[in-house]
């Protein structure tokens, strides 16, 4: 049961991507001047490595990644 929740989660996330990147790629440079920003989280072992393009993405990745350490950690012990 949750492993066809994560496929369908996880084809779901690579279909929005293709359609970001076309809508991006059809209007998105003649309006003139596009700004992303975002950051993110790799766990090596128990020591966090956060990135982002400034401190606010830093810190959303960083109470993302303990929000979901902690519902991984309750799953497993459940």
């Amino acid at each position: 049961m949750l492993s066809e929740i994560g496929i369908i989660i996880l084809i779901s996330g690579i279909i929005l991507i293709f359609i970001g990147i076309v809508l991006s790629s059809l209007g998105g440079a003649d309006r003139g001047e596009t700004k992303v920003e975002g950051g993110g989280v790799v766990l090596v072992g128990p020591v966090p490595i956060i990135f982002g393009t400034n401190a606010k993405w830093a810190v959303i990745a960083l109470i993302l990644a303990i929000v979901l350490t902690a519902l991984t950690v309750f799953l497993y012990l459940r």
